[in-house]
């Protein structure tokens, strides 16, 4: 394999704090490495140092003769009065080239940016965040790079786009260097982890092999550094009490062995610094009174601008549901929880509320966040102190359970890196009591310690949850209920619900080799048979027990409810997270009587 780059002793600093020092590496021209570790590690600015866009303060930094490089930054800067082919060929490097012509016309093509209504001469302007994105991507590829270097290529794509992201890489000539804390993504494309973090000597853990391996490697690493942080400590209390008996350093020896407990006091406290386990401290708040019913929706449509984005989708939300919303950018899902929220009136159906309905929400752009303002003033604007579960809590101790040092408190929130204004929005949704809590896109930016404490306190949380996220692995631990929104060509379909993240993946991979197969082909299957079909033997005696099969099912559901209604059930959590669950399935099995009954009916009309 052939070296790209070869680093040694990098040093990099942001202000006065150290962001890494002596860094030593080498890449070569087979890696797909994962650069992780945590929010301010430094990660993206060891990118830009790699990029060439800023030079490291210390250290040797050596490029292959004639290295190309491509970088997707995380906020990429695009030209949006600029067509999608003037923006491509920034890129290249001759833009004016037929073939620099010819091959952002290809690349336009592999984006399938047709699909959605735009071509080369649409302007950026026209585009989502996420297809921007796409093309932010494409340009630097127009650099035929040797070496793509992405930072959190997966914010503010949809799953299709991630999907799509995943093969371009497992399948690229050249090397990626690639920041994401997806971890189901970094699983899938790459051979090697990077991890910054200030845990390990020198700063750095670089493990050669999927994320997997390296969860297996680390976890080793961590706990050999904990046997050896016990073991010295016990040999260092033998040295104390040696020390403290007064011996006298009369020779040599006595001194050296003065000078080695001294060695092993520093070499003990470092290893308390790296062991210690720094990690945010999460839990919302909770409204005290949790009716059974939150919101409740019956058979509600909304259409925008022409466009089918709903139609007759029911949908039940009480304690404990934890609702999970997939589909591709701009399919409806923020309009689906506007309606579910009241913000936004549906077409038909009814929405039903709990009275006094209090909501968290985390907006994806975390607009509500004012750049200008400091850390200290989004949290108590006119005080010193911040309400949290009844009691005042000093702003310095609050902002201590997020990981904000004391130099961030006074700082303007711009001055954050995304991870940072990620975890101060959920400080402030933290401070309201709420019932339920919406999240849309929460794990953009954030680390994956991080993303593991909201996991798990997603779970704990009494109220519902109603959650978009693409990030699969997050989406897998936290949601009870998954609702898919269909592909735009089928938007007839109707919204589809899965009980977890494998059932959609069967239904996703079935439902896309339909829409990849030819149009003949699709043609022949959607074919009405040319004999009318009738009801067979087993059929005729399915229908003349339906009726009876139904009123069964609504009994069940009906005495559910009532079991839920009960006020001696109210105390218990988990048996009315069970009812719940238990309701779901019933309502579930119910609709899906209806529909076979009303096929049946329709055959028997032949």
């Amino acid at each position: 394999m052939a070296i790209l780059l070869t680093a040694k002793e990098i040093q990099h600093s942001f202000g006065a704090r150290p962001l890494f020092t002596g860094l030593n590496f080498i890449l070569e021209n087979k890696d797909r490495v994962g650069l992780i570790g945590p929010n301010g590690a430094g990660k993206s600015t060891l990118l830009k140092i790699l990029s060439g866009k800023i030079t490291q303060e210390e250290g040797e930094l050596s490029l292959r003769k004639g290295l190309k490089v491509g970088f997707l930054e995380q906020s990429p800067q695009l030209p949006l009065n600029s067509t999608i082919e003037q923006t491509l060929l920034l890129g290249a490097r001759d833009p004016h080239s037929s073939e620099a012509q010819a091959l952002a016309l290809e690349w336009i093509g592999k984006l399938e940016l047709e699909s959605q209504g735009f071509n080369s001469e649409s302007r950026l302007q026209q585009l989502s965040g996420g297809w921007q994105k796409k093309v932010a991507l494409a340009r630097e590829l127009m650099k035929e790079p040797e070496l793509l270097l992405l930072d959190e290529p997966t914010n503010h794509l949809d799953i299709e786009s991630i999907l799509w992201l995943e093969e371009l890489i497992q399948r690229a000539p050249f090397a990626v260097v690639v920041i994401t804390h997806d971890r189901v993504f970094l699983q899938s494309v790459t051979n090697r982890i990077f991890e910054l973090n200030s845990q390990y000597p020198g700063g750095v853990l670089s493990v050669s092999g999927d994320y997997a391996t390296y969860l297996e490697l680390r976890e080793s690493k961590l706990t050999q550094q904990r046997a050896e942080e016990l073991s010295l400590k016990n040999k260092l209390r033998r040295e104390t009490e040696w020390l403290r008996r007064g011996a006298k350093a009369r020779t040599t020896k006595q001194q050296a062995r003065i000078q080695r407990a001294y060695e092993l006091m520093d070499h003990v406290e470092e290893l308390e610094f790296r062991n210690r386990k720094k990690e945010v401290s999460l839990d919302f708040q909770t409204a005290q009174k949790q009716p059974n019913r939150l919101i409740e929706a019956r058979n509600i449509s909304k259409c925008f601008e022409g466009k089918t984005l709903f139609t007759d989708f029911s949908v039940f939300i009480g304690p404990g549901t934890r609702l999970g919303l997939l589909g591709r950018n701009g399919c409806g899902k923020s309009t689906l929880i506007r309606c579910l929220l009241g913000s936004e009136k549906v077409d038909s159906g009814d929405v039903l509320r709990a009275e006094h309905l209090s909501v968290a929400y985390f907006e994806q752009k975390r607009e509500s966040l004012d750049l200008n303002q400091s850390v200290k003033k989004i949290l108590c604007p006119g005080g010193d102190s911040v309400i949290y579960r009844g009691r005042p809590i000093h702003v310095r101790s609050y902002l201590d359970r997020f990981l904000f040092s004391r130099e961030q408190t006074e700082l303007p929130v711009g001055k954050l890196s995304g991870g940072e204004q990620s975890r101060l929005l959920l400080a402030r949704l933290m401070l309201k009591e709420a019932k339920v809590l919406v999240l849309d896109e929460p794990t953009n930016d954030l680390d994956i310690e991080t993303l593991d404490v909201l996991e798990n306190c997603l779970k704990e949380f009494e109220g519902a949850v109603i959650l978009v996220t693409h990030d699969r692995y997050f989406l897998d631990q936290v949601a009870n209920q998954i609702v898919a929104f269909p592909d735009f060509q089928q938007p007839q379909r109707g919204l589809e619900k899965f009980a977890d993240l494998s059932q959609w993946e069967v239904w996703h991979e079935r439902h896309l080799s339909l829409l990849k197969a030819p149009t003949q082909k699709l043609v022949l299957q959607e074919e009405p048979s040319p004999k009318k079909r009738k009801l067979s033997y087993n059929e005729t005696r399915e229908l003349a027990s339906m009726e009876e099969n139904i009123q069964k099912a609504e009994e069940k559901t009906t005495a559910l409810q009532a079991e839920l209604a009960s006020p001696s059930i109210q105390s218990q959590a988990h048996r009315l997270t069970e009812l719940y669950q238990k309701l779901h399935e019933a309502q579930e099995a119910l609709e899906k009587l209806y529909n076979r009954w009303a096929e049946l009916e329709e055959l028997a009309k032949k």
